[in-house]
């Protein structure tokens, strides 16, 4: 049961691609805002079992989207909720297919580790913000357990200071209730294995995008600051809302 599980899902998965590419490249070709990277991300979520809800409202104007990160499926929940484009590191320009999948949704690939790239990924992700595509940044750089958070990296947070345009920052907290220790793709795990395990799950996985209330950056003229104000609103969240038996285990 798990391997045909598995070929279910890569097989629904293969099929929303194909839904949604051709008329993306239409789209693309004809230089319109192409809608359906966004349409593919919630069909691939759907595809591999996630049933993604909301609670709170995501912002209607351009926004900067700050959010807690656990699994790969974090990308397609949100990204099929909001529309947003995503900043990932440049390796993942270079995968096979996700690397090519990825720039069709206007993703901004950043430079980590190379010493003089900030200021010209800082132009980027202000050239996206001007496009009105919500951008969205896991600030804590990798994938967590999802009991709480990592330390944010407030470099790329200098893109709002000041802000090109009147932009909002939005923290969602993204929340796997009680299946988060089972899908959180976190320590050594390789990225295959994870994907498989996922892929061969039982029974759907519920996940709850909330938008917590958005603000001004300006509020917060240092970027150490406007990490520290996002991680202290997600960390709250998850805290609220971790199931009774994490909560039990962290006590201990």
């Amino acid at each position: 049961m798990p391997r045909l599980r598995r070929w279910l899902r890569t097989g629904a998965l293969t099929g929303s691609l194909l839904l949604c590419l051709l008329p993306h490249l239409i789209w693309r070709a004809l230089g319109r805002r192409s809608p359906w990277p966004r349409l593919f991300l919630g069909m691939a979520a759907r595809s591999i079992g996630a049933r993604v809800r909301t609670e709170g409202h995501a912002f209607r104007g351009d926004s900067f989207i700050i959010a807690n990160h656990v699994s790969w499926i974090d990308i397609l929940a949100l990204g099929g909720a909001t529309g947003a484009a995503f900043v990932a590191h440049d390796g993942i320009a270079g995968w096979p297919v996700i690397g090519w999948l990825a720039a069709q949704n206007n993703t901004l690939f950043v430079a980590r580790n190379r010493r003089g790239a900030l200021a010209h990924q800082i132009s980027g992700l202000r050239a996206a913000l001007a496009g009105h595509q919500p951008v969205a940044l896991f600030p804590e750089g990798t994938t967590s357990d999802g009991s709480g958070l990592l330390p944010f990296k407030p470099s790329l947070l200098a893109v709002l200071l000041p802000p090109p345009r009147a932009v909002m920052i939005q923290p969602v907290h993204i929340d796997y209730g009680a299946a988060t220790a089972d899908i959180a793709w976190h320590s050594d795990e390789a990225a295959g294995a994870n994907a498989r395990r996922l892929l061969e799950r039982r029974g759907p996985l519920d996940v709850t995008l909330r938008f917590l209330e958005p603000f001004d950056p300006l509020q917060y003229p240092d970027r150490k600051q406007l990490a520290a104000v996002t991680s202290e609103r997600i960390a709250a969240s998850i805290a609220r809302h971790l199931p009774p038996f994490t909560c039990a285990a962290a006590a201990v």
